[in-house]
C-alpha cells in the first residue's frame, strides 16, 4: 500500500534561500514549458523531458536542480492539463492554464532518487541532492517495510517548510472478513458531527476561538497598505490563523476515522456530494466548516488499511424513512425526534437516520435486507453523547482506555455489549 508521511522540516538560513530558489527556479521551468505547450498542441510530458538536456546548455541555472525535479514539473504541468480536459468532458466550462506567479508555487518533488533519510548522532536528516542535509522533526517512524518512492518539499504560506515521503509498503492490508460481525451506520451532521447506530453521537468540535482569532487577523490586515513590510508581516499572521483551524479540525477527523476504522468490521456512510451541499444557500460556513468530504475520504483509506469494509450509500430519504417499517415522513429540520405515524418506532431524528444507512449498506454490500435490522428490538434506550474535544485529547491510539475511564462519557469498545452484531443478536 502506498502511504504519505509527512514531516517538519528545519532548515538553516542559508538551506532556507536554497530551497525557496529551488522551488522559484522549477516556477520558472513550468512557466517556459507552459509557453512551448500554448505554441504548439503536438507536444507531450516524455518529449519535453527528452529536451530538458539542450536545455540546460543555455539556462545553467537548471544544473543546479535535479534532473528528477525538473522532470516532475513537466509532469506536474501535463498532469493538470488532464485534469482540465476530464473537468471539460464532464461538462464543466473551464479556462485555460495559467501563469504561476511566484506565491502560487512552493513545492518540487524527488522521484526515486536524489535523496536519503540519515540518521547522525541520533539526529534524522534528509539529504537532498543539490541542497544538502536539512534537519527535521522525525516525530513518528516509518513502518519496517517501507521504502521511500518520493519526496516533496513544500513551504506552507506561513513560511514553513515540509517533506511528505511517499512511501509504499509491500504487506498486503488485511482481508476484509467475509461475513462481518460488528457493523456500524453514521450519519454526520452539524451540531453532532457523527451518530451512529450504537447510540454513540459525538459533538462538533467547537472552533469558535479559532475562528475570532482569525477574523481579528483578518480585520487588521485589512488596515495595512497593501504590499508594506507591515502588511506582509500581518499576512503570516492570518496565514498561521488558517493553519490553526485547519490543523486541529484535520486532527479531530484523523482520530474519529480510525476510531471507526479499527473498531468495525463494516461502516457504512452517506454517499454525500460535500462540494454540493457547501453551496446550498443558508449555513454554508458551518456545511464547509465541517469538512464531510475530508472526513469519508480519511475513513475510506483507514477502513482499507485496517480491512473493514466501507460503503457508501444513497443519502436520499434516510432522515424521512422509518429505520422500523420504510414508511416516509416529511421532517422539517427543526424536528429532531423521530416518531412513525405507521409502527410507531420513536427514536431520534439522526439516530433513525443512521439505522437507514447501516441497512442500505448492509444489503449493498451483502444482500441483506431491512428485516435483519430491527432497531425496535436493539436501539440504545439513552444515546451517548462525547464531546468533541474528548476525541482529540484521546487521541485515536488511547481513545478507548482514555474514555472509558470516564463513566459519563465514553466511546464503546469492541466488547462492548450494545455494539451491533450482524449475527447472533435479534
Amino acid at each position: 500500500m502506498n502511504y504519505n508521511y509527512r514531516y517538519r522540516l528545519r532548515p538553516s538560513d542559508t538551506l532556507e534561500e536554497r530551497l525557496v530558489w529551488t522551488a522559484d527556479t522549477c516556477r520558472q521551468v513550468y512557466n517556459h514549458f507552459l509557453h512551448r505547450l500554448n505554441r504548439s498542441d503536438s507536444t507531450s510530458a516524455y518529449s519535453e523531458q527528452k529536451h530538458l538536456p539542450s536545455l540546460k546548455t543555455w539556462w545553467s541555472d537548471l544544473k543546479d536542480v535535479h534532473s528528477k525535479v525538473l522532470q516532475k514539473v513537466i509532469q506536474r504541468l501535463y498532469d493538470n492539463l488532464s485534469r482540465l480536459g476530464d473537468a471539460k468532458n464532464a461538462g464543466r466550462k473551464v479556462g485555460h492554464l495559467g501563469w504561476k506567479a511566484p506565491d502560487e508555487y512552493r513545492s518540487f518533488t524527488y522521484s526515486q532518487s536524489g535523496f536519503e533519510l540519515k540518521n547522525t548522532s541520533g539526529r534524522t536528516r534528509l539529504w537532498l541532492s543539490k541542497l544538502g542535509d536539512i534537519p527535521l522533526t522525525f516525530h513518528r517512524d516509518l513502518p519496517d517495510d517501507a521504502d521511500v518512492k518520493t519526496v516533496t518539499v513544500k513551504q506552507e504560506p506561513t513560511g514553513k517548510w515540509y517533506a511528505i515521503l511517499g512511501i509504499e509498503t509491500h504487506d498486503n492490508p488485511p482481508a476484509k472478513p467475509e461475513h462481518p460481525e460488528w457493523c456500524v451506520g453514521i450519519d454526520v451532521g452539524i451540531r453532532k458531527y457523527t451518530h451512529d447506530t450504537d447510540g454513540t453521537a459525538v459533538e462538533s468540535l467547537d472552533l469558535s476561538a479559532e475562528r475570532e482569532r482569525l477574523e481579528r487577523a483578518q480585520r487588521d490586515l485589512s488596515r495595512k497598505k497593501h504590499g508594506s513590510a507591515n502588511w506582509v508581516k500581518q499576512r503570516r499572521v492570518v496565514a498561521e490563523r488558517h493553519a490553526d483551524l485547519k490543523q486541529k479540525r484535520r486532527d479531530f477527523l484523523h482520530k474519529l476515522s480510525n476510531y471507526y476504522a479499527t473498531e468495525y468490521d463494516l461502516v457504512a456512510v452517506e454517499d454525500l456530494n460535500a462540494k454540493g451541499l457547501v453551496e446550498l444557500q443558508g449555513n454554508s460556513r458551518n456545511r464547509a466548516s465541517a469538512a464531510w468530504g475530508t472526513f469519508l475520504q480519511m475513513l475510506d483509506y483507514k477502513c482499507e488499511r485496517e480491512g473493514t469494509h466501507f460503503v457508501a450509500v444513497n443519502p436520499k430519504g434516510t432522515t424521512k424513512e422509518c429505520a422500523s417499517c420504510g414508511v416516509s415522513t416529511d421532517k422539517p429540520l427543526w424536528v429532531r425526534e423521530h416518531a412513525c405515524p405507521a409502527c410507531g418506532f420513536e427514536a431520534d431524528r439522526d439516530a433513525n437516520a443512521a439505522w437507514n444507512i447501516l441497512s442500505r449498506g448492509i444489503e449493498k454490500r451483502l444482500g441483506a435486507g431491512r428485516s435483519e435490522l430491527t432497531p425496535v428490538e436493539t436501539a440504545l434506550p439513552v444515546d451517548t453523547v462525547v464531546s468533541a474535544q474528548r476525541v482529540v485529547e484521546a487521541g485515536s491510539s488511547t481513545i478507548r482506555s482514555r474514555l472509558l475511564a470516564d463513566s459519563n462519557q465514553n466511546i464503546p469498545s469492541s466488547g462492548d455489549t450494545h455494539k451491533h452484531k450482524l449475527s447472533g443478536e435479534k
